[in-house]
């Protein structure tokens, strides 16, 4: 497991009290679409857009935490996960500093990998907690995108990922209890964007056997 990270405080006033005495039970991962680290901060300092998140980790690996974790920061937006709705009141939110056309560096993942931990222990969330905004918000939302090494955080215990074994099923049941809306139509692309990339066409008997092993 990586070391503790150091971690830089950058405050935005973006935030308020998590509401109906929910506390946080996941992490949504985004990535900025901005073309610096810098300016991914302007944004989500800046009132006007009324956007932020709880921490920024930039390309180098250096995270700043702009809202403290106890806080409602405005990073997720609609959407559902679970059957569950506020998702802002819900979760830490955690931007990566991407366009969302590049691999994600090695110095960012390391850092990523050694900030999660230490949310995951204080709130009590498990690896299937760890979500990207496209999860829970497919058709609007399409970050992390598929350049994210899910995989990578999985191997470290940070997130799910099946395994090889073979599984049938039904593709709608299971996604939907894995935690998709599966009446969205992008719910499929979504589940793709994560742990199928590069997988085109109609759903197939491959969807169907990962999401069978996710949930089984």
């Amino acid at each position: 497991m990586a070391d503790a990270p150091k971690i830089i405080d950058h405050p935005s006033p973006n935030f308020g009290p998590r509401r109906d005495g929910l506390r946080p039970e996941f992490i949504v991962l985004h990535y900025t679409a901005m073309d610096t680290a810098e300016a991914a901060l302007g944004r989500l300092c800046d009132p006007d857009p009324e956007v932020s998140a709880h921490y920024l980790i930039c390309e180098k690996g250096r995270i700043f935490k702009l809202v403290d974790e106890d806080m409602r920061a405005w990073h997720a937006g609609a959407g559902t996960w679970q059957g569950k709705t506020d998702l802002n009141s819900r979760s830490i939110g955690i931007e990566l500093d991407n366009r969302g056309t590049h691999p994600f560096s090695e110095p960012q993942m390391t850092a990523l990998e050694a900030l999660l931990p230490a949310i995951m222990t204080r709130w009590d969330i498990p690896a299937s907690g760890v979500i990207g905004h496209s999860d829970m918000a497919p058709g609007r939302k399409f970050d992390p995108g598929p350049r994210f090494d899910w995989r990578r955080l999985a191997l470290a215990g940070l997130a799910v990922w099946p395994d090889g074994r073979q599984a049938v099923g039904d593709w709608a049941t299971a996604a939907s209890r894995l935690g998709y809306d599966t009446d969205i139509p992008e719910a499929l692309s979504a589940f793709r964007a994560r742990f199928r990339p590069w997988a085109k066409g109609p759903q197939d008997a491959e969807d169907v056997r990962i999401v069978t092993r996710l949930t089984s």
